[in-house]
C-alpha cells in the first residue's frame, strides 16, 4: 500500500532550523534512516521509501506553510493515495518539546498549514502527528517563537525525539492508527 507522509514547514535557509519546520525534520529522519534522498518535484521535495511491504511517499511542500494543502492534494492525486493513508506531521505549541500526539482527525488548533489542508481536502478526517515544540514565549510572541530556532536543551534531545517520531510514522503505516496512538501518544 501507498502512504503519503507530509511533513510541514517552510522552504528556504532562513527557516531551516526553526520550530515551525519540525515536520520537515521528521520526514528528513525517515529518509535518512532509509538511505533515501529528496528530489525537487512539483509542489515540493519528494522521496519514496519502503517500510517492509508499504511504500511511503515523503513530502516536504514547497508551497510555504499556509498553502500546504495544494501540495498534499496534488501528491495524493498523483500517487492515488486515499485520505485514510495520509499522515501530516506538524509542530504543536500546546505540547512540551518532543512530546508526540497522533490523532485520526480533529481541529487545526490554529495551525495555518492544517487549516489549508482541511480547506483544500474538505475534511478534518485525516491523520496528523503533532510534535511538541513547547510554548515558552511572552504574550503576543507566538510568531517569533515558532519562527525561532530551538534552544540548546531541546537540541540535545532532538535526534532521539526525531527517531521516536519516525518510528511512530512507520508504526502508523504498518500497524494502523490505533496501535500507533497507543504506543506513541504522550511519549
Amino acid at each position: 500500500m501507498n502512504f503519503l507522509i507530509a511533513g510541514l514547514g517552510n522552504i528556504g535557509d532562513e527557516y531551516a532550523a526553526t520550530r515551525h519546520n519540525i515536520g520537515f525534520r521528521v520526514v528528513d529522519e525517515l529518509a535518512r534512516a532509509a538511505g533515501a534522498t529528496f528530489d525537487d518535484r512539483r509542489y515540493g521535495f519528494v522521496s519514496t521509501i519502503k517500510v517492509k511491504n508499504q511504500t511511503l511517499t515523503l513530502l516536504k511542500p514547497s508551497t510555504y506553510m499556509n498553502l500546504s494543502g495544494n501540495a498534499v492534494r496534488y501528491w495524493m492525486a498523483e500517487k492515488k493515495i486515499p485520505v485514510e493513508r495520509l499522515l501530516v506531521v506538524v509542530d504543536d505549541l500546546a505540547l512540551p518539546f518532543g512530546k508526540l500526539r497522533l490523532k485520526g482527525s480533529g481541529s487545526e488548533a490554529g495551525h495555518n498549514g492544517l487549516k489549508h489542508i482541511t480547506s483544500v481536502l474538505g475534511t478534518q478526517q485525516y491523520a496528523r502527528l503533532r510534535f511538541g515544540i513547547g510554548n515558552d514565549f511572552p504574550r503576543g510572541g507566538q510568531i517569533d517563537f515558532v519562527l525561532g530556532e530551538f534552544g540548546q536543551e531541546d537540541l540535545q534531545q532532538m535526534d532521539e525525539r526525531l527517531k521516536l517520531a519516525a518510528e511512530a510514522v512507520r508504526t502508523f503505516c504498518l500497524a494502523g492508527l490505533n496501535i500507533a496512538m497507543n504506543q506513541f501518544n504522550n511519549k
